[in-house]
């Protein structure tokens, strides 16, 4: 009996602490989503799902919700699109390799924050790095106000997300390729495998589970990632760049509904848990199969 109990014991502390760390919180969130609050905060009369109501009628909600989809396919799609290649030529055995990692990894060494004032700077539309390079090459002849458009904001903001996702999505890939036998390479090349059936036949098959930890960790870090397209552009013009982080930060920061913001955080840890519950479902049935 006492055997039995030990594991749940040992656990214990852990589940305290989650407890205390991640379910007190929602607790506090729900009760604020399900109340009038004043903007220092204080509860008021209960209102049920009036707060929720209330983000389904405002197209701004809308908007941000749909955007905040857009941007973290693209980002995590994007940053798996290169991070395969990047990781498949840094597991090769080539002088420089060690400095090529570090180059590789830099971006991710750097503040979030930072990177994104870099970038800011860099995208002046006055006298901003990358105006300056395409009229130094002849290939623009008059500044572009990069982010004063979101068609010029967000697809700018979405390349630095992948740029900035790449490294820690790397990092992932060369544990999965370090894992794999090199004898799978070589038996394959003695029967007239080259380089693309190889990956085909063998680095892609195995590097499957490893593809599925970098989506679910990437989509929770991209779908809450504020800093880039705050520091940029703070969700502007007009709201045109905000996804549902940004825009949570204004509901409770600048207009002062914590009700709705608060509705807003439950949205976004609904949306998670589902994804996440159904694309391990998905992943799972797909290696059993």
């Amino acid at each position: 009996m006492h055997n039995r109990a030990l594991p749940y014991l040992l656990t214990l502390p852990s589940l305290i602490l989650a407890a205390v760390v991640i379910f007190w919180p929602v607790v506090d969130l729900i009760q604020i989503a399900t109340h009038d609050v004043s903007r220092f905060g204080q509860l008021r009369d209960f209102n049920g799902v009036a707060n929720f109501s209330a983000l389904v009628a405002d197209p701004d909600f809308i908007k941000a919700l749909l955007r905040t989809g857009v941007w973290t396919a693209a980002v995590v799609g994007g940053a798996l699109l290169v991070s395969i290649p990047v990781a498949v030529v840094l597991n090769t055995d080539f002088y420089g390799r060690s400095v090529a990692r570090v180059i590789v990894m830099l971006p991710w060494a750097v503040s979030l924050t930072m990177t994104a004032i870099v970038w800011r700077w860099a995208l002046n539309g006055e006298s901003g790095m990358l105006n300056s390079a395409l009229r130094g090459l002849g290939l623009a002849d008059q500044n572009i106000q990069w982010l004063a458009s979101a068609a010029t904001a967000f697809p700018m903001q979405i390349m630095i997300g992948i740029l900035v996702t790449v490294p820690f999505t790397t990092t992932i890939f060369l544990g999965g390729l370090s894992s794999i036998p090199d004898d799978l390479y070589e038996a394959a090349a003695l029967e007239g495998a080259g380089p693309v059936q190889q990956f085909k036949r063998i680095t892609f098959p195995l590097l499957k589970p490893f593809v599925n930890i970098a989506i679910v960790l990437n989509t929770i870090y991209v779908f809450n990632s504020f800093p880039i397209i705050w520091v940029m552009t703070q969700g502007g013009p007009a709201n045109s760049t905000d996804i549902l982080v940004t825009h949570l930060y204004k509901l409770a920061f600048r207009v002062g509904k914590l009700g709705e913001a608060s509705a807003v955080s439950l949205v976004m840890l609904a949306i998670l848990l589902v994804f996440t519950a159904i694309y391990i479902r998905l992943a799972m049935r797909g290696e059993r199969a």
